[in-house]
């Protein structure tokens, strides 16, 4: 981007920090968002299966009887 950073001034410099933190920032934003709706997901799914072995269970409960 920049050949001379003898060029640069303290604020330049300082601006260039602040935007590269920003991006960092950002993407550590999207990979915790993204994390959470995978666990959610997850979750989800998991529940379902739950409900799905308790129905079964219910069932076999009330062909016992």
């Amino acid at each position: 981007m920049l050949h001379k950073t003898e060029d640069l001034n303290e604020t330049q410099v300082e601006v260039f920090d602040l935007l590269v933190g920003f991006e960092e920032e950002e993407k550590l934003s999207r990979k915790k968002l993204a994390t959470r709706r995978a666990l959610r997901a997850r979750r989800a799914i998991e529940q379902r299966q739950e409900e799905k072995e308790l129905a079964s269970h219910i069932d076999e409960c009330w062909f016992d009887e």
